[in-house]
């Protein structure tokens, strides 16, 4: 059978039934994001009937590695544009020389070029894409002495600090300002909470599920409006210009 099925509704053709696409691009804490409480879950089902949520979440990249694939997930002049994306890196950039992670390292200078090509990039892709910068959550260095111990690794030093991670948080935000892109600088917003170590970090890193909750539903930061298509909350697009038809 070919053309349009009434049933009470008529859905017609691929044209008519195209949705917008979120794009989640990332590191590991945006690779998990599907998991059960996953923050990307959360978003996909909020907008289950108006958009797709995908996730490029790649555990253990650092910003120099992601972009390898920077072309590959946005070329030029896409076909099909993307409504919006978030950036979510840094916690593998700030990782410390001479210690366990130090291959992941990326000198704080090239991490925010990186970030810069990154949205260039995705705004070549498609021009009217929202791009959102997440800085990297604080470190928990107990934390992470304690998971690294649990692993059977005998460290004295935990390959990142929160102190270092703080530095990539400022930069990541700078660059947001500059650029004039939404941001949430979740190494602020987290700290802000008493007992954020244990309450956000399941390992000194990666987050729990109020963790998770706190990243999904932390207020945009930035001169941006309303207008603009941007509320608080996250992500939380202006949805007058996206077809809220319900879609099958």
């Amino acid at each position: 059978m070919s053309g349009c099925v009434s049933v009470s509704l008529r859905v017609c053709s691929a044209e008519a039934m195209s949705r917008p696409r979120f794009v989640l691009f990332g590191d590991s804490i945006t690779e998990q994001g599907f998991r059960n409480g996953g923050w990307a879950a959360a978003l996909a089902n909020t907008y289950s009937r108006k958009a797709d949520v995908i996730v490029r979440g790649y555990g253990g990249y650092n910003t120099r590695w992601a972009l390898f694939l920077i072309d590959m997930l946005f070329p030029p002049s896409a076909s099909e544009p993307i409504a919006a994306t978030t950036i979510f890196f840094g916690a593998n950039d700030a990782a410390l020389q001479g210690r366990t992670s130090e291959r992941q390292y990326v000198p704080i200078e090239e991490y925010k070029e990186n970030l810069k090509k990154m949205v260039h990039q995705m705004k070549n892709s498609s021009p009217g894409m929202l791009v959102v910068l997440i800085t990297p959550p604080p470190i928990d260095e107990d934390g992470r002495l304690e998971f690294a111990r649990s692993q059977g690794k005998a460290i004295e030093l935990p390959e990142r600090t929160n102190e270092n991670t703080g530095i990539y948080a400022k930069q990541c935000v700078d660059l947001a300002n500059e650029l004039q892109l939404p941001y949430i600088n979740l190494w602020s917003k987290m700290q802000e909470t008493e007992g954020w170590q244990k309450k956000f970090l399941r390992d000194g890193l990666h987050l729990t599920e109020e963790g998770r909750s706190l990243l999904l539903f932390a207020p945009l930061d930035s001169g941006v409006s309303s207008e603009s298509g941007v509320f608080l909350g996250f992500l939380h697009l202006d949805m007058k210009n996206v077809s809220t038809k319900a879609y099958f």
